[in-house]
């Protein structure tokens, strides 16, 4: 997988969006939506592609009872140092989001966050990831992706929305939002990120 070389070189534009007020403000008002009339701790989230651990510290300082998943062993090590110096209790585990199941992350999550990595998966890693986080999700669940638009290799892959309702049968699509994250100048010539970020719901 090429995220080991992405991490090797500093590109990691999920991770870079951290420093983007605009995106912390979007991605806070669609877990605004899980927490709604309920008082912390929120319930269990699933944060995929955790890499350091930024959002799931996020979410973790909200009130979410959060476990991580990552393949990457590097930044999963930087993760639990972070959470470690800041005193936040945060589930990190090693592993692939196209296998998820109950035994290896546990199962009940009301709220799943990807901050970028469902968009960079083939049609049927997609269609693998969304059947896991079916399998592993409450009745009640919601999902947040940040999604790229779809383009060419070698650039991260991005994924329509087509695609991704294709991957996730039994999921409604609520909330579609430009998450105001731009890379810096010099890559977004090539690039073109136009992220948004997708709130779906899980149907009764």
């Amino acid at each position: 997988m090429w995220w080991h070389a992405a991490y090797r070189f500093g590109f990691h534009p999920w991770e870079d969006a951290e420093q983007c007020p605009e995106f912390i403000r979007v991605l806070g008002e669609l877990v605004t939506k899980e927490e709604a009339g309920r008082e912390p701790p929120f319930g269990r989230a699933l944060d995929i592609g955790t890499g350091s651990g930024i959002w799931a510290l996020f979410l973790a300082d909200r009130g979410w009872e959060v476990t991580g998943v990552d393949l990457v062993d590097s930044p999963l090590r930087r993760a639990r140092a972070r959470a470690a110096r800041e005193g936040v209790e945060v589930r990190f585990l090693r592993g692939d989001v196209t296998r998820l199941s109950p035994a290896e992350v546990g199962d009940g999550f009301r709220l799943v966050v990807d901050t970028g990595t469902f968009h960079d998966l083939e049609p049927a890693q997609q269609r693998a990831m969304g059947r896991g986080i079916a399998a592993v999700t409450a009745p009640d669940a919601a999902v947040v992706l940040t999604v790229w638009p779809r383009r060419r290799r070698p650039l991260i892959r991005g994924a329509r929305r087509d695609e991704i309702t294709a991957a996730f049968p039994g999921w409604r699509v609520t909330d579609v939002l430009p998450s105001g994250y731009r890379p810096p100048r010099a890559l977004e010539v090539f690039l073109r990120s136009d992220e948004h970020l997708y709130r779906l719901q899980r149907e009764p």
